[in-house]
């Protein structure tokens, strides 16, 4: 179940943060709509990382469709293996 609360209960702000964990974000409302998030700092890594690794696979996929797709024994022998 989400913790969702809103941005005044930041006013105890311990209490916000004690109930934070890895999978377990604090949504917080203000004026009855989502505004922030505040997630674990392991969780929030985790997710900056698979942002970047999604950002690379689409800069190769753009480069494969403008260059064209090569085959495995190709990719081995341009790598050397």
């Amino acid at each position: 179940m989400p913790n969702i609360l809103p941005v005044s209960d930041l006013r105890n702000y311990k209490t916000v943060l004690e109930q934070v964990a890895y999978g377990n974000p604090v949504y917080l409302t203000k004026n009855g709509r989502g505004d922030y998030a505040i997630v674990d700092m392991k969780e929030f890594d985790e997710l900056r990382a698979m942002k970047s690794l999604f950002s690379e696979l689409e800069k190769g996929e753009i480069s494969a469709r403008k260059g064209g797709w090569i085959s495995l024994d190709d990719a081995e022998k341009r790598l050397d293996l």
